[in-house]
């Protein structure tokens, strides 16, 4: 059963709303520890101080901001507490917005929002109301004594609550280098071709289509190595083929997206079979 990480809130005008927070995530990793190969015993790890080489105690640890090579500016946790964001157990909502206008690239963690004791029904109401108008309240709230800007939106039945990056977070796009110039602009047949090789391939998002295949891969890796099993590496896999010709490809694309996958399979197969059949010629015909 999930549990509540934060209870309030969310405010906007004179209406409050009282809410829950849960996690909407639960990110999967393969998590490794560091070993002795030799015996399988954890590592430990010491604090050291690089100036005379002693293991520093963790009460004698101080925050320390560098303001150049080697020169800090020490700061104490009373001295940075002076600093924590007042917590008002409310999600502020500052303005509504056109949800569409929040490009993805500013979101981080994503949180679900439940309705608290006898505000189903104010709940109910906001939820319905944002998703109609398709808006995000963009807000403020304060989590583990950190303040986030964050988005308040419809999400499936729910409403959903995402912290978000501030603008100067995000790295301009004019410090990139290598962007394409005016003059590599497409061909209108390329376009179009382009388009219809994205039409063919567009289906409807399904999440569960998609696995982390690595994280399946190795788990299963572990297990095998933990019951002494014997470790047959997994086949390499070929990497993309070099595109010659941008047209050539397209055709070629186009041609294979159109095939039913069984057909399209039978058409490599025979394309392999062909080319292994020519080359075997051409050697006869060398060693004649």
């Amino acid at each position: 059963m999930a549990r509540a990480i934060w209870s309030g809130s969310i405010s906007f005008g004179l209406v409050n709303v009282p809410v829950k927070i849960f996690s909407a995530v639960s990110p999967k990793e393969v998590r490794f520890h560091q070993v002795h190969d030799a015996d399988g015993a954890r590592i430990k790890q010491k604090r050291i101080c690089s100036a005379d080489g002693k293991e520093v105690p963790y009460e004698h640890i101080a925050k320390g901001y560098e303001l150049s090579p080697g020169k800090y500016v020490v700061i104490t946790t009373e001295e940075l507490e002076k600093f924590d964001p007042v917590s008002t157990r409310t999600i502020d909502i500052e303005e509504f917005i056109e949800l569409p206008e929040i490009d993805p690239i500013y979101y981080q963690s994503s949180y679900y929002l439940v309705p608290d004791r006898g505000a189903a029904k104010a709940y109910s109401l906001l939820f319905q109301a944002m998703k109609d108008s398709n808006k995000a309240g963009l807000a403020k709230i304060v989590l583990r004594t950190k303040q986030y800007l964050c988005a308040v939106r419809p999400l499936g039945k729910a409403l959903a609550l995402s912290t978000m990056l501030y603008a100067d977070e995000i790295n301009p796009q004019s410090e990139l280098e290598g962007l394409p110039e005016e003059a590599t602009k497409p061909g209108e047949r390329e376009l179009k071709m382009a388009e219809q090789l994205i039409e063919s391939l567009a289906a409807k998002f399904e999440p569960e289509k998609y696995k982390d295949d690595y994280r399946e891969k190795v788990l299963a890796f572990i297990r095998q190595k933990a019951e002494g099993k014997q470790i047959k590496a997994p086949p390499a896999e070929r990497g993309p083929a070099k595109v010659v010709n941008l047209m050539d490809a397209l055709k070629a694309s186009l041609a294979s997206a159109k095939k039913p996958p069984s057909q399209a399979a039978r058409g490599e197969r025979r394309s392999t079979a062909h080319a292994a059949k020519s080359a075997g010629k051409k050697r006869r015909r060398a060693s004649a």
